[in-house]
């Protein structure tokens, strides 16, 4: 015989697909108003006003490298082959002399923020970007940085940030789930852990949705049931809510129960509201084409419909794995990557701004840490004597943000002359997290759940605000 609670409770917070796994579902209101369980989605107040509503998180994962994208550093081609004089600091693997950037960059907007050729069409958009140009993180190994960059730890179980902000602010939309993280192909590394809910409610955690597919009913596990008509689901499930109701009774305290039980009616309800969100075809023509072909256009098309539907959290991962983490062949790899989201990521912040989204709606654009100045000198594996990569690095990398309160055509921070370490009003992870709530609307301090006997928040013990990015 097995233990049917931890069962249930393992199955929910470990599985990364479908509603049970996720349980972001709140009662109908009829139910509600006859003392069914309580909704944990309804809409909440932050602390104080906050200028964004939403949140999209474009997330580079791998990490992509800020010398070649974001952050230029003329001192690259002169030191290029060269040794630094200092010598190198101590990253994942062994490194070498200083490797040039094989791209272009160039002034854009009316603020002339140099950005490189593979991002021309973000180029376009600087001047409602804030570019984070000093973050640092903790250490220089892929799951640990997703693990700070998305739950605030790097270590032990916590929740992610989608969940930490659907908790704190629930979501507009009851027929959607409040925080949907869109991968394509499969998972990143550390897989469902990076939008995990941790010890807060079930509800909060994230639904992963693989965009591969075109097909809402692939897209989205068992959201319908080709074989009965919806009439004859709503008496099935209104039928097994009663019986759930009876079994929640004396389990009250269960919260992930609570959360299975809400799970069977949003999957109900977003049987027809899913269909349209997440069709891109019934777009107009000139939208589509805004934001070109292929999967990562799809997914950027999709997150503005999400927000517009009310979707408090989205997160666009870049695909499975971990598809930037260039330590050999970075040019042609990021030159790929680039062409796969240039187009699509820029559309998506003018397409909301065109429809008076973009000021409440926050876009955020990062990898878990950045790359070194210096070559990777591979000593073996299927990269081996290929010295045209760049290793992990946690000293210094770049965040971009627009939208949702955030100043645009800016630039904050500075890395050295070779983009190795931030040296100039250095963020770290935990500072941009601080900020991302404060606008929000919500001091990070005060964001809190009680567990194990301690008052937890997203940014552990740290984090302070950057208010120089604030419009």
């Amino acid at each position: 015989m097995y233990d049917i609670h931890y069962s249930r409770r393992n199955m929910l917070q470990r599985c990364g697909m479908g509603f049970g796994a996720i349980s972001l579902a709140t009662m109908l209101q009829d139910q509600q108003a006859h003392g069914a369980v309580e909704n944990p989605m309804a809409p909440k107040q932050p602390h104080f006003p906050g200028k964004a509503k939403h949140v999209i998180h474009i997330f580079l994962n791998g990490g992509a490298s800020q010398v070649d994208t974001f952050d230029p550093k003329p001192a690259l081609k002169k030191w290029a082959g060269k040794s630094l004089a200092g010598g190198n600091f101590r990253t994942e693997r062994k490194t070498g002399s200083v490797m040039d950037t094989p791209f272009k960059f160039k002034k854009y907007g009316e603020s002339g923020i140099e950005v490189s050729e593979i991002f021309s069409h973000l180029g376009e958009c600087v001047d409602e970007m804030s570019f984070i140009r000093s973050m640092h993180t903790n250490v220089p190994n892929h799951e640990p940085s997703l693990m700070m960059m998305n739950c605030g730890e790097i270590r032990s179980l916590r929740p992610s940030m989608g969940s930490w902000v659907t908790y704190g602010l629930g979501t507009e939309n009851q027929n959607l789930p409040g925080f949907i993280v869109m991968c394509p192909g499969g998972m990143p590394i550390t897989e469902s852990a990076n939008w995990r809910s941790a010890f807060l409610p079930g509800a909060y955690q994230g639904t992963h949705i693989d965009t591969k597919s075109t097909k809402v009913e692939d897209l989205i596990e068992n959201i319908r049931n080709p074989k009965i008509p919806y009439s004859k689901q709503r008496k099935q499930l209104d039928l097994m809510q009663k019986l759930n109701q009876k079994h929640f009774a004396p389990r009250a305290e269960d919260g992930q129960l609570e959360s299975r039980i809400q799970s069977f009616e949003l999957a109900y309800r977003m049987q027809m509201e899913a269909t349209d969100v997440f069709d891109t075809t019934r777009e107009p023509k000139h939208i589509q084409e805004m934001y070109g072909k292929g999967i990562h256009a799809r997914q950027c098309l999709i997150a503005r419909k999400l927000v517009e539907k009310g979707v408090r959290f989205v997160q666009l991962w870049h695909g499975a794995g971990q598809p930037w983490d260039s330590h050999d062949d970075l040019e042609i790899q990021h030159r790929k990557l680039a062409g796969q989201c240039d187009q699509p990521i820029a559309a998506l912040i003018k397409d909301l701004k065109q429809r008076g989204l973009l000021d409440e709606t926050l876009i955020i654009c990062s990898g878990e840490f950045g790359r070194t100045p210096v070559v990777e000198l591979p000593t073996a594996g299927s990269n081996a004597g290929k010295i045209n990569g760049r290793d992990h690095n946690h000293y210094g990398f770049t965040t971009w943000l627009a939208g949702g309160g955030v100043k645009g055509g800016f630039v904050h921070g500075a890395t050295d002359e070779f983009g190795f370490r931030a040296v100039e009003n250095k963020v770290h992870v935990h500072d941009l997290q601080a900020t991302i709530m404060h606008l929000l609307g919500f001091d990070h301090e005060r964001l809190t759940f009680l567990y194990s006997g301690r008052e937890y928040r997203l940014t552990d013990l740290e984090g302070k605000l950057v208010p120089e990015i604030l419009a």
